[in-house]
């Protein structure tokens, strides 16, 4: 396990250790991410309002230690299994949407998402060559909208 990753998980517990909240964390690398799986009594603060607080964790932690990981590898910060039923909700989201775009015809139109959020529907997509994903919007009210590619 890189450094890195040891240093942000360290970090991390000792931001919960000060803050009196009862969470800890394990990291565990692979060749492209650095996973720091969070658990504890307080562990579904980190899952309110669509994980919110868990986002800002990884936000936090990117800036810190993002540039020190090892190329090709990100920081992913996850509770019970958070991360994985995300991506597989929002997966389905975008399949759902793409139904809808080639039945319609008409660009839809996702509500504010993070960036890493907006990037599981680009890539839930990319293999479709009827369909084209694209980003609009600034800051925190950025969004994802699907669209038929022009012929």
């Amino acid at each position: 396990m890189s450094d890195t990753c040891n240093q942000a998980s360290e970090f991390l517990d000792s931001v919960f250790q000060q803050t009196g909240l009862e969470l800890r964390v394990s990291a565990n690398a692979s060749a492209d991410r650095c996973l720091l799986d969070i658990d504890g009594r307080d562990a579904e603060l980190l899952q309110i309002e669509g994980g919110a607080l868990l986002e800002s964790l990884q936000h936090l932690l990117t800036q810190v230690f993002g540039r020190d990981l090892p190329e090709g590898q990100r920081l992913v910060c996850d509770v019970h299994g958070f991360r994985a039923t995300r991506e597989a909700e929002l997966r389905a989201m975008a399949f759902h949407a793409a139904t809808q775009v080639r039945t319609t015809g008409a660009a839809f139109t996702f509500g504010a998402m993070s960036a890493s959020e907006r990037r599981i529907i680009h890539v839930a997509l990319a293999e479709s060559e009827d369909l084209l994903t694209e980003s609009v919007g600034e800051g925190s009210e950025r969004k994802l909208r699907v669209g038929l590619k022009a012929k």
